[in-house]
């Protein structure tokens, strides 16, 4: 039980530390190239139609989705076997590859840094690397606003929901997510040639992130009151924007950071050439500006280190089930 908790706290602290492990093995870009060649496969087997290329969506779900559990699980049960000590060394290293606080800092300081030195062109190119929509025609408003939503989405996508599956289930459970939100993001797209295909690995992700990205939001409320924000507008905004959004889990947290900053956040946008119209985000009750980006960094780990003392009193919890 100390050691499967002490698996968590160990990759949450590694993540903190050194980043995403690039020069390792990564799982998630082997995700992608089993899902890459399953998707050129079944169109390929599956009828050109849209009930078609939605049951091939399904399959191609149900095979990802277990293949990254199973490998963990077999792995973990084989290294147990052997040692202890050993299943708590791989899973520590199980733990930092699924989780991304450090590397979503860094990654929207990019943006900042970019923002502070004036650059507009390098800036635009700093957040297309963090997010879906196109950005060549961002003005400085927009792109802060771009890097201060990705900051809040992921906060719930990429750091509660998987200490959350890692807290109940493990590394193999924390694989499990990471498989969802790989595929929906590869193939989760309203636009041709995805929107059947992408169908279930999109509705999926929606379940699968439901509870934690409410749970996200709790935290991060939780964070702000200890960062000494509106906390108090982060409520209000909370219970009146949190569906504004074509997700429902995705305003969920960046309805709390609007308001604990007191900026207004969502907006139309572009996705591939296509104008989405999308609801706005809280109410601007002042301009946002450069340093909402490192509030809401500071938003993100406040929320992680909450998170991470939940997930460990519930992994002692389902450890002794």
């Amino acid at each position: 039980m100390i050691l499967s908790v002490a698996a968590i706290a160990v990759g949450f602290a590694l993540d903190l530390l050194l980043g995403d492990p690039r020069k390792i093995p990564h799982p998630v870009v082997l995700m992608g190239k089993l899902i890459a060649a399953l998707e050129k496969l079944f169109r390929r087997l599956f009828p050109k139609t849209p009930g078609g290329e939605k049951a091939a969506g399904g399959v191609l779900w149900v095979i990802v989705a277990g293949v990254s559990f199973a490998v963990p699980f077999f792995l973990l049960r084989l290294c147990g076997l052997i040692s202890p000590w050993l299943r708590f060394a791989v899973e520590s290293i199980m733990c930092w590859q699924i989780l991304a606080v450090r590397d979503l800092k860094a990654e929207s300081m990019k943006v900042y840094d970019a923002l502070k030195s004036g650059d507009i062109g390098r800036s635009r190119r700093a957040v297309a690397m963090i997010v879906g929509r196109d950005t060549e025609a961002l003005d400085d408003a927009a792109v802060t606003r771009a890097a201060v939503e990705t900051v809040a989405e992921n906060t719930s996508d990429g750091v509660v929901s998987p200490l959350l599956f890692l807290a109940v289930g493990g590394a193999p459970l924390g694989f499990f997510l990471k498989a969802v939100n790989t595929m929906d993001s590869m193939l989760g797209y309203v636009e041709p040639p995805y929107k059947d295909i992408g169908l279930i690995p999109a509705r999926a992700d929606d379940v699968c992130n439901f509870i934690p990205a409410r749970a996200a939001a709790v935290f991060m409320l939780a964070a702000g009151a200890m960062q000494r924000l509106d906390v108090k507008n982060g409520v209000r905004i909370f219970r009146r924007d949190r569906y504004n959004h074509a997700s429902p889990n995705s305003a969920q947290t960046e309805s709390v950071c609007a308001g604990l900053l007191g900026v207004r956040l969502g907006g139309d946008a572009s996705y591939h050439g296509v104008l989405h119209k999308k609801k706005f985000i809280g109410d601007a009750l002042r301009e946002i500006e450069h340093e909402d980006i490192p509030r809401a960094c500071r938003l993100l780990y406040g929320t992680a280190a909450l998170t991470l003392i939940f997930s460990c009193a519930v992994r002692c919890f389902t450890a002794r089930l």
